[in-house]
Parts: structure tokens; sequence; C-alpha cells
């Protein structure tokens, strides 16, 4: 819990201690996709990628994996690499009757990426199919809104 704690105060050095410690006394990787976006705030993209790749390997659930492919996508973006992030992002795109909140959030963050990427088209395709699943999610509205 300290190191969630730690995490949502955007103490990143202090966040990686305590949850590498959880880590280390449970053998637990449910805690990797906050673990892995706090060394990504440090710029410590290596780690980003081990946590990565040991989390896909394991594949705890589905909602796990989403985010910590959320954010190994957002750690390649970071370093400029804007395709191979959507392309990380690209297979967890396929049309499902009712999304969950994890399938949001991996549609909202590539959303987000094609916008970076200038391909605002199909930016705006998954702005909207975020909001046509529910209009409150995050800043949805805004975002396609400034994309008019």
């Amino acid at each position: 819990m300290l190191g969630l704690s730690y995490y949502r105060l955007g103490q990143w050095s202090n966040a990686v201690r305590e949850l590498e410690g959880f880590r280390t006394l449970t053998g637990s990787v449910e805690e990797h996709p906050v673990l892995a976006d706090s060394y990504r705030a440090l710029k410590r993209y290596d780690r980003v990628e081990e946590l990565w790749d040991e989390l896909r390997s394991i594949s705890p659930g589905a909602a796990i994996v989403a985010e910590g492919r959320i954010v190994a996508a957002g750690a390649l973006a970071d370093q400029g690499q804007l395709r191979e992030a959507i392309d990380l992002l690209e297979p967890g795109m396929k049309p499902i009757r009712k999304a969950k909140e994890h399938h949001l959030r991996v549609a909202y963050a590539l959303a987000d990426l094609y916008e970076r990427a200038g391909d605002l088209p199909r930016a705006r395709e998954l702005f909207l199919r975020v909001g046509a699943s529910d209009p409150d999610f995050v800043d949805v509205a805004e975002r396609l809104q400034a994309l008019d």
C-alpha cells in the first residue's frame, strides 16, 4: 500500500523501492504496471521493458496485462518510437460487444498515440468508440472536441 501511495504522490523512487519489496516478498506481478510506470517516470526504460516481458509471459489476467501494455507503449512513445507504441497496442483492439474498463483504457491510449502521430481520423474513430461506451471516460469528450 505504501508503494501505491508513493506512486500516487509522484514519488517515483520511493514507489519503486516499496513495489520492488512487494514483488520480492510475494512473487506477485499484480503491481507490475504501477512499478513499470514508476520506472517509466524515472526514464528507466530498460526496466519497463523487462517488467512488460515478465508480465506478458505470465499473463495474469486481461486487465493487468492491458495496463502493462499501456505502460510499455507509453515508454516507447516517450522515446520517440510512436509506430512501435501503436503496434504494441493495436492487437488489443478487437471489436467487443460490451467493453470493460481495460478495453476503454487501451482504446483511449491508442487514440492518444494516433493523435500524437498525426493520424487524426484514426484517433477520432477510437475516441468516438470510447465515448460511445462511456461518455464520461477521462476527458474523451474534450479530446473529441479538440479534434473537430
